[in-house]
């Protein structure tokens, strides 16, 4: 197991990890790595698997310079799940109006948006 590229805070605990797909606001759509704990989401982007591969800057979410994204709970306004056949999503929208998917493809996302609803 590979170890993680974030430190927790001290009275911060880890959920669940899971791989899957992410695409942010700007476009692109990365491979990697979710980690949930009871105050943050962080992804731990391996690779860019869109043709396109932007980043976009969110006000409220931080990259790393080695593709590490962080999104406080705080700032997560709205959490909606779409399901089709092959593709399960957890959308997050945060306070600044802007879209994050996380795509966990044919596999249930239901654990993974009950992670992001605890506290």
């Amino acid at each position: 197991m590979s170890k993680s590229p974030f430190t927790l805070s001290a009275d911060e605990q880890a959920i669940d990890t899971w791989t899957l797909l992410y695409t942010p606001p700007g476009g692109g759509k990365y491979n990697g790595k979710l980690t949930i704990t009871n105050k943050r989401l962080l992804y731990d982007a391996k690779y860019d698997v869109s043709a396109r591969g932007l980043l976009s800057e969110a006000l409220f979410v931080k990259w790393g310079s080695e593709g590490y994204l962080e999104i406080n709970k705080a700032d997560i306004k709205d959490v909606q799940v779409e399901k089709s056949f092959l593709a399960k999503k957890a959308i997050l929208t945060l306070a600044d109006g802007s879209k994050h998917t996380f795509n966990y493809g044919a596999l249930n996302i239901d654990k993974v948006v009950v992670a992001i609803n605890s506290k």
